[in-house]
């Protein structure tokens, strides 16, 4: 069976281009979002800065209205996994904050997520930040042409499982990305590589772990949207969007397109 009989949406390289500007400006729209946050402002406040952001840059925030979902910006903290709904929830000290945002240019989407510390937060959840945060970059460095998605997804999980006490949630996955915000393939956190659609030129991926400190079992609240852990532990989300050239992985919502992280790994670097 063959990509498109999978409905696996392959882009060209002008295609590529576009999204890659959308990734930009998902990229430091979080960028800004980072500096942002402080104790004292709201998941709301959060929110308006992002789509202020993402509009001045020509762009159109992807999840605003999404299936009515009724923000800019997923902001999830401490045990809420992903798309918590931005509102009148106070931000605090010791918080730890998931912020999962997307933009439009041109038709074409870019898909990214980072977690952040407010002030001085424990030990074990800087760790469990860390380790989310790696795990997703070698996902990502476990790419190659030719490969298969789940060896993404088997790098993801073994380093997660490498370390004593984090969990790796299962329902949600990363996924394929482009002119729709959500696409095939899925591209779980866990699994044994060699498995799933090959890697080719023209398909984009986002990968994104979700990582919690404890039991991984969730449930969504009221609201139809926001996930949290039924133990209450923290979770912990990283994400980009990718794809593979010749050369190597091109990180399509990383600023400087994944060069000094694939570096740190070993692994080519494919930008242009």
């Amino acid at each position: 069976m063959g990509f498109l009989d999978r409905g696996i949406e392959i882009k060209s390289p002008e295609q590529i281009a576009c999204m890659r500007q959308a990734g930009l400006v998902v990229g430091e729209t979080l960028e800004l979002l980072r500096e942002t946050v402080a104790a004292g402002m709201t998941t709301r406040d959060l929110d308006a800065v992002a789509e202020k952001h993402i509009r001045a840059a020509g762009a159109t925030p992807s999840f605003l209205g999404y299936h009515g979902f009724p923000a800019s910006l997923c902001v999830s903290v401490n045990d809420e996994v992903v798309h918590g709904i931005p509102g009148a929830r106070v931000v605090e000290e010791g918080d730890v904050v998931s912020i999962d945002c997307g933009a439009i240019v041109d038709g074409w989407h870019g898909d990214a997520a980072i977690t952040v510390a407010v002030g001085q937060v424990p030990e074990d959840a800087l760790e469990l930040m860390r380790v989310t945060e790696e795990a997703m970059w070698r996902g990502i460095a476990a790419a190659r042409l030719g490969g298969r998605v789940s060896d993404i997804s088997h790098a993801v999980e073994q380093h997660v499982r490498g370390h004593d006490g984090l969990g790796v949630v299962e329902e949600y996955v990363g996924h394929g990305i482009g002119s729709a915000m959500h696409q095939p393939p899925n591209v779980p956190n866990f699994g044994r590589p060699g498995k799933g659609p090959r890697l080719v030129e023209g398909l984009a991926l986002a990968v994104e772990p979700m990582v919690v400190l404890g039991d991984p079992a969730n449930h969504v609240l009221d609201d139809d949207w926001t996930v949290k852990t039924d133990d209450g532990s923290l979770a912990a989300h990283f994400e980009h969007t990718f794809t593979l050239t010749e050369r190597g992985a091109w990180v399509l919502t990383a600023p400087d397109g994944g060069r000094a992280a694939l570096a740190e790994l070993g692994a080519p670097y494919g930008g242009r």
